[in-house]
């Protein structure tokens, strides 16, 4: 009986997954929890362990292509069994609405919540298009937009594997050539208008008639301001997927939460000291290195016990409170940002934390995640202060209704209680919060007990 290897969920707003790379292929022995496929999506890159041991025996998706949570993409069984192809011949199921759009039909996309976005130009697998002396490789929706928009696939740059051309290439060029038009060669399709008045709620892809759509009202079309001009010396590179979805995840925090920020200046002088003199002994006993961001998250949980509506979440009309305090640590790598996440941080000491904190960051940076790892968060830290940045206002990480920032940590000269001047570690840390359900005066009294936290550690929390 073979096991069928499905795409992750790597967030609770996850709702699919891209295949970067296979790290075995068919016919290979494979053990449970060994990493067998290498996934992006807009918040981690990760490699995914077997769900059993056992030989793979069919691969269903290929790399570079996009599915759904939950779908099928390889099946591990008994070497008996194996017989499936190394690469697949056609996307997962779930693509199959794109399949029939491409031979004009209409498919009930609001069925399948599945558009022609989503499964990307996954409908087929590649193929050298008819006749074409160069080998120009694309995908059958590829293929139908380049002949809707009557496009030469010759003069399209290819970004996919072996000069491929995708999906994104295809937009672009059509894009590109909107802003600086050329005298066509045979008649085109009459373009819609790039800034038609919105009389009424657009909604895209088409659904099936039957199936009605409720939509918020549509916000009046912005003035269509061309991102260059003809005459601009520029590169046109398509937004990967996890940029895009990045995009789309910043936008509707913002739309979704009013936000707010409060800033607060916390004297680091007592941590700084603390740290200093602790932090070889600390790394000699423990095995972790003692940072600044444990500290920074046992006095947020601190403060969280005593302010629960910004440990909470919105549901409608409701506030759910959650009762653990799982924190998101934001962690910047080459390729993005991962944000994973310490479950039940109440429960860890400053060895607890700083131990979770380092294995997170190295595994992080290893694509080694798990899918839980990286949801479940009730409260998220962002520290932009690592490249010297003082003072931001990030957007909040929703469902959560705040995040903290965490500005550099600089030498400044302040004056103290007794009216002198001295030289003191100080640093930012800005609050910003959902307006709905936290007042000013609630969020600021959450930083006045962070700051006094912060500014009051003992040694003896160390041990």
């Amino acid at each position: 009986m073979s096991i069928e290897v499905v795409m992750p969920q790597m967030g609770e707003s996850i709702t699919e997954g891209t295949i970067i790379k296979w790290l075995k292929k068919v016919g290979d022995v494979v053990e449970r929890d060994e990493p067998i496929f290498e996934i992006s999506t807009d918040k981690v890159d990760a490699e995914i362990p077997a769900p059993a041991g056992g030989v793979l025996l069919e691969i269903l998706v290929g790399e570079n292509q996009t599915v759904p949570v939950n779908a099928i993409v390889a099946r591990i069984g008994e070497a008996s069994e194996v017989g499936g192809s190394p690469a697949p011949a056609a996307a997962p199921e779930p693509a199959a609405p794109a399949a029939a759009a491409s031979n004009g039909a209409t498919a009930p996309v609001a069925a399948t919540h599945i558009d022609e976005a989503d499964v990307e130009d996954n409908d087929a697998e590649d193929v050298v298009v008819a006749g074409e002396p160069h080998g120009i490789r694309s995908s059958p929706l590829v293929r139908r937009i380049a002949r809707e928009n009557s496009v030469d696939l010759r003069q399209v740059t290819g970004t996919g594997i072996s000069g491929r051309v995708t999906k994104h290439d295809i937009l672009a060029f059509i894009e590109s050539r909107k802003a600086a038009p050329v005298k066509p060669t045979a008649p085109l399709p009459t373009p819609a208008p790039v800034a038609a008045p919105v009389s009424a709620p657009v909604v895209a892809p088409v659904s099936a008639p039957a199936a009605p759509v409720v939509t918020a009202p549509a916000a009046p079309a912005a003035p269509a301001i061309p991102a260059y001009s003809a005459s601009d010396a520029v590169d046109i590179v398509p937004m990967t997927s996890m940029r895009k979805k990045i995009a789309e995840r910043m936008v509707a925090s913002k739309h979704t939460s009013p936000h707010v920020t409060s800033v607060f200046e916390i004297d680091m002088t007592h941590v700084h000291k603390l740290r200093e003199r602790n932090k070889r002994k600390f790394e000699e006993q423990y095995g972790a290195k003692l940072t600044f961001m444990p500290f920074i998250i046992k006095a947020v949980v601190d403060s969280l016990r005593s302010w629960p509506i910004i440990n909470s979440s919105i549901d409608g009309d409701n506030v759910v409170y959650k009762k653990n305090f799982n924190i998101g640590m934001a962690v910047a790598l080459d390729w993005g940002l991962i944000v994973p996440v310490i479950k039940n941080a109440e429960e860890k000491t400053l060895v607890g934390l700083s131990r979770s904190v380092n294995d997170l960051a190295s595994r992080s940076r290893n694509k080694q995640l798990k899918p839980d790892e990286v949801s479940g968060g009730t409260f998220t830290i962002t520290n932009y202060g690592v490249f010297g940045g003082l003072i931001g206002t990030p957007i909040i990480n929703q469902p959560q209704v705040a995040i903290l920032g965490v500005g550099a940590i600089v030498k400044r000269p302040m004056v103290t209680e007794d009216d002198a001047i001295a030289i003191r570690h100080m640093a930012y840390f800005s609050l910003s919060f959902d307006h709905r359900i936290i007042d000013g005066a609630v969020a600021d009294q959450f930083m006045a007990q962070f700051k006094k936290t912060m500014e009051s550690f003992k040694t003896t929390e160390l041990d």
